[in-house]
Parts: structure tokens; sequence; C-alpha cells
């Protein structure tokens, strides 16, 4: 089992950044694959960003690619998702999700993680 705990949402204007956290339990996180997901109202969860074990390989949603950069430091079981440019269509739910994977892989679908966190509000006003 790993808890994960997201913090660093908030308001901020369009045009903005905001830096979310993800804060995991286990000394293992290093073994894990690391992905952030967004709902917005109305919406499915979508996948944001993703991240293989080692850092090496990332993924981006088209939506966000070049705005958003996720990264993570294994000696803080932390992984980070930096937005900047933000948009009012980025205002979401943001949370964060892993799955033991040490292959360098990453994930994209949200049934393919096992561990979720609470999520934190980002809203970008316009």
């Amino acid at each position: 089992q790993v808890q994960l705990v997201e913090s660093g949402g908030g308001l901020v204007q369009a045009g903005g950044s905001l830096r979310l956290s993800c804060a995991a339990s286990r000394r293992t996180f290093g073994s894990y694959v690391m992905g952030w997901f967004r709902l917005a109202p109305g919406k499915e969860r979508e996948f944001v960003a993703a991240i293989s074990w080692s850092g090496d390989s990332t993924y981006y949603a088209d939506s966000v690619k070049g705005r958003f950069i996720i990264s993570r430091d294994n000696a803080k079981n932390t992984v980070y998702l930096q937005g900047n440019s933000l948009k009012p269509e980025d205002t979401a739910l943001y949370y964060c999700a892993a799955r033991e994977d040490i292959s360098g892989t990453y994930y994209t679908g949200r049934y393919e993680y096992n561990y979720w966190g609470q999520g934190t509000q980002v809203t970008v006003s316009s």
C-alpha cells in the first residue's frame, strides 16, 4: 500500500503558475510510475502527465504539452507538476496516482494506476 497526499493547489489568474506536489508514504517510492490526472465539472477524469520510476521518461497530454512539467525527487518521495501559462480550462481537481513498475515505462490510462490521492483543487480565473 502507498498513501498519496497532494498539495499546492489554489486560485491563480490566467497566465500564472502553480506547482503541485504529491508526497508518497512508502520508502519504495522510487519503484513507482507516477501520474497526474484532473477532473473538471461535467467531464471525465483525464490524463495530464506521467513519469517513469527513474524520471528518465515523461509524457504529457496534448492540452498541457509545453506548459506543464512533471518531475520527481525519489529521495523525498515526492512528484511534482509545474503548471505555467495556466488557462481557465485548466481548472480542475488534480490527482496524483501511482503504480509499481521499474521497467522504465509510463502509463496514461486511469485504470492502469493502483493508488490515488485525494486531490488538490486548481482554479484559474480569467
